[in-house]
């Protein structure tokens, strides 16, 4: 039997998830009005493309659903349904239309769960993406070593990079220096726990299979990611300093300290953000067949 919310609490919640967002995204959206660019932060929708909007709207989730009279806006939404006196996900027909990404996405993250976290790969991946680069993606910000010693980082250490969505901006003369040349193929057999950008993509996992993803969910791995994006890009080649963002100097022993301390940290903040993912993607997994259209909006 789904949790029934009583709407006192859910329209509170609501409004609590709306102001978060709103903070969280202020700087962000007054830089976007102004046609105003961030290296670090603009990150999580650019490469991400879930807009703000998305991101504030509030859902219950699955085995939720709302009471009360405000809850009958919802009764039109895409794949939600009123039912008993109560409006929440029509799982059924979620799981109908949507059943195929949930399945890809539960294999990935149970087999992600699965692994241990490899922390040894000192986040090059942003130094292979410049490694003999004729340009750059963030042109305004300077190499904190200049080229030519960014260059010599990349080839006296070993590239380990697992994740097939950072692999593939590397340079062409990166690419071979790679240990493993990952595909999307290979995504469910190599990924693993402490790459900075499966745990990032967390957020992304949470918005795909949106409105089965409570948005409690969503919004903490929006947090975590955001966490996340600033150590990537302070242990990458750029400097960043005048935006505020000290290096961790990967080329330094202390330097590979601190960003494999920022792994593992992160990989453990991730842990129960992954096992709830996956608890959504098996409830939707688990729902029965569907017994009537769901309504459009």
């Amino acid at each position: 039997m789904p949790t029934a919310l009583a709407e006192q609490d859910w329209v509170a919640a609501q409004a609590e998830h709306e102001a978060r967002v709103d903070a969280l995204l202020a700087a962000h959206l007054q830089r976007q009005a102004t046609h105003r660019g961030h290296p670090v932060e603009d990150f999580l929708f650019t490469y991400y493309q879930h807009r703000p909007a998305q991101l504030r709207r509030w859902h219950p989730g699955v085995g939720r659903v709302l009471l009360g009279g405000a809850a009958s806006e919802r009764e039109s939404w895409r794949f939600y349904r009123a039912e008993g006196g109560a409006v929440g996900l029509d799982s059924s027909a979620f799981a109908a239309a949507r059943g195929a990404t949930v399945r890809s996405l539960r294999d990935l993250l149970a087999a992600t769960k699965a692994r241990p976290a490899h922390l040894g790969c000192f986040g090059l991946h942003e130094w292979a993406m410049v490694y003999r680069a004729s340009d750059r993606r963030h042109p305004a910000y300077p190499l904190r070593l200049g080229p030519a010693a960014t260059d010599a980082i990349v080839e006296s250490h070993q590239l380990r990079c697992s994740h097939f969505d950072a692999f593939r901006f590397f340079t062409a003369p990166a690419r071979p220096l790679n240990r493993l040349q990952p595909t999307p193929q290979t995504r469910v057999a190599i990924e693993q726990p402490g790459c900075l950008h499966a745990t990032m993509d967390l957020y992304q996992h949470a918005f795909r299979i949106s409105p089965a993803t409570p948005s409690e969910l969503t919004l903490a791995c929006f947090e975590l990611a955001r966490d996340v994006r600033a150590v990537d890009m302070r242990a990458s080649p750029y400097d960043l300093s005048a935006l505020g963002y000290q290096p961790i100097p990967i080329e330094t022993a202390d330097g590979k300290a601190q960003y494999v301390a920022a792994q593992r940290e992160f990989a453990e903040r991730a842990k129960p953000l992954r096992s709830w993912l996956l608890a959504v993607c098996e409830a939707v997994l688990s729902a029965p067949a569907p017994r009537a259209a769901a309504g459009r909006r």
